[in-house]
This record gives C-alpha cells, sequence and structure tokens, in this order.
C-alpha cells in the first residue's frame, strides 16, 4: 500500500483544502475496495504540531502524526497557506529540509493554490513550472525568480511535482491525481461524486489582470498608465518607445523586466481585461466593445481574447452576463 501524507501547516491556513484532499481520496480508496481491489493508499495528515486551529479557533485539526515520525511517503499534498503565505512559511520552517528529503527519495508533491509558496522555498520549484493564485502572482515572482510561473495554467505537472491555480480549482487537481495512481474510472466516479467538471486545464477565465505595479522603474509605471488610460488607442510599440523617449530594444528589455510581459503582451491584456469587464456589466454588443477597447479587426479581437481567457468573447459574454444580447 502506498502513502499519502496531507500536510497540516501551522497557522490559519486554508481548512478545505485539507478536508477535501482527505475526502477525496477517502471515496477513491472505498471505490477501489467496492470494486474488489485493495485500497490503493494509507491517508495520514501529518504536521509539526498536536493540533492547529482554523478559522479564529472556530475548527480545530489534529494531524494523525508528526512529520518527524515519517521516514518514507509515496505522495504529498501542501494545502492552500490562503493569503498568510509569509507567515505560513516562518512558522513552518522545519518542513522544508522534510520536503526536500521525501522527494529526493522518491515521493511526488503536489501543491494546492499557495501552498507553491512553501514548495519554493524549498527549492524544489527551480526551474521548474508552477502555477498559484493569480491574485499572487506578482509576489511570487518577485520571491522566487528561478520558478517558471505559468499564470493561466490550471495544473503543472513536471518531475514528480504537481501544482494548481487557485481556490477551489484544487478539486482540479485532487480528481488529476486519482486519475494519474488510480484510473480514469476512479477519476470520473469521483467526479460525479463531488461534481467536480474534469479536464479543466485553465484558470484564465477568472483571472482579473490589474498590472504588476511593484517594482520600481519609474518610467515603466509611466508607460503603464499611460496604456490604462488611453485603452481605446491602438498604440505600437515603436509609438510608446518614442513617446517616452526610450530605445526601442532597452525599452523592451526594461518593460519585460519590470512586469513580466512584453509591452504589446500588457497592452493587450489590459484591452482584454477591460472588455470583459463591459461583457459582464452592459448590453453592448462584441463589436461595439471590440472598438471601445482599440480594435478594428474582429478575427484578431477574438484570438487575442481566447489566448487571454481561454474563451471567445460570446462564450464569454453568455456566461457571465445573463441578460446579453448575444450579437457578434
Amino acid at each position: 500500500m502506498k502513502h499519502l501524507t496531507i500536510i497540516v501547516p501551522n497557522g490559519d491556513n486554508n481548512l478545505p483544502s485539507i478536508t477535501g484532499a482527505y475526502e477525496i481520496f477517502c471515496r477513491a480508496n472505498a471505490y477501489n475496495k467496492a470494486n474488489g481491489k485493495k485500497e490503493l493508499f494509507k491517508i495520514e495528515l501529518a504536521g509539526i504540531s498536536e493540533e492547529i486551529d482554523f478559522n479564529g479557533g472556530l475548527f480545530t485539526v489534529r494531524p494523525h502524526l508528526n512529520i518527524s515520525s515519517i521516514t518514507k511517503t509515496d505522495l504529498i499534498i501542501i494545502p492552500s497557506l490562503n493569503h498568510n503565505y509569509n507567515v505560513a512559511l516562518q512558522d513552518n520552517e522545519q518542513l522544508l529540509p522534510w520536503l526536500k528529503k521525501q522527494y529526493q527519495t522518491g515521493a511526488e508533491i503536489a501543491t494546492i493554490c499557495t501552498g507553491a509558496f512553501m514548495l519554493a522555498a524549498s527549492g524544489l520549484l527551480d526551474g521548474k513550472n508552477c502555477s498559484t493564485h493569480w491574485s499572487v502572482t506578482e509576489n511570487f515572482r518577485q520571491m522566487f525568480p528561478k520558478v517558471n510561473l505559468q499564470v493561466d495554467e490550471l495544473i503543472t505537472d513536471e518531475q514528480g511535482i504537481y501544482t494548481n491555480g487557485g481556490a477551489y480549482s484544487f478539486l482540479n487537481l485532487m480528481i488529476y491525481l486519482i486519475e494519474k495512481y488510480y484510473d480514469r474510472n476512479t477519476a470520473i466516479y469521483c467526479s460525479k461524486v463531488f461534481q467536480i467538471e474534469m479536464n479543466r486545464n485553465t484558470q484564465s477565465q477568472f483571472a482579473i489582470f490589474t498590472g504588476q505595479k511593484k517594482h520600481d522603474d519609474e518610467l515603466v509605471q509611466q508607460v503603464q498608465l499611460y496604456i490604462e488610460k488611453n485603452i481605446e488607442e491602438k498604440i505600437s510599440v515603436s509609438e510608446l518607445s518614442t513617446k517616452f523617449n526610450v530605445g526601442r530594444r532597452n525599452f523592451d528589455r526594461r518593460f519585460i523586466k519590470a512586469t513580466g510581459n512584453t509591452p504589446i503582451e500588457y497592452s493587450q491584456r489590459v484591452k482584454i481585461e477591460a472588455a470583459k469587464k463591459a461583457f459582464e456589466t452592459n448590453r453592448k454588443t462584441i463589436n461595439e466593445i471590440m472598438y471601445e477597447v482599440g480594435y478594428s479587426d474582429v478575427k484578431a479581437f477574438r484570438e487575442v481574447f481566447r489566448k487571454i481567457t481561454g474563451m471567445s468573447p460570446l462564450e464569454y459574454k453568455k456566461k457571465y452576463y445573463k441578460d446579453a444580447v448575444f450579437v457578434a
């Protein structure tokens, strides 16, 4: 029998990602047993304290055992740390060498949402792809520049390390792991029991782009502000570099270093975010909104919109504005 360790970190972190992971794997075990197979995993909650309070003491978790008593495990799940990841990293430092040791001896590790901060702090994500909640990507990039953050990906799978996007998307990661460790039938069964959509692979439609502003390049900040205040304009990078009196190559380099996006990507994300908000709140047609955010080519607008959100403009409007008049 394999061993699954679900970490219960010190601190008031995310309880649903702990209990949810536990319940789904327990159900997968039960399904195996009901079909004449052996339970695949021994499932245990482990931490560095005997008792951890959640939600201001409203809930309490008592882990089965301390991590110090686990010499070998097969799969580790690190839950979400909510937005308390800085405090959680300080309170759980002794987990980091344990994670490294377990990975080096063959364990696979999955992180949920901001649990990626803990795994990144161990160094195990250096040079690897990683996803986390879209709202913390700027802080994550600053703290862990060696990690290849994939902000739009819902799940990454690389060298025995799995990461996923934010909040309750951890349910999709659990189904992904169930299929990987058990089989497709068990994954389908669990998806139906817990009513989790299978094969979802992006968190793009849920992301709210606010721009990366936590940098010290004043010129880039001025450019960002200009782009955001002139959404209706079709601005080329050459025009921007000329307007702000910077050579094109240096302009691109500084912008990418400061924001993680090229100037074109940044402009596209700003425009598409404005289009999304318009689709959510008014009855204007797709073409009307397209013109308002500086596009005149329907095909180009649709391609960029789908690239950033994973959906067509029409699909997005149908999903988020119930009184929409669906005119292309």
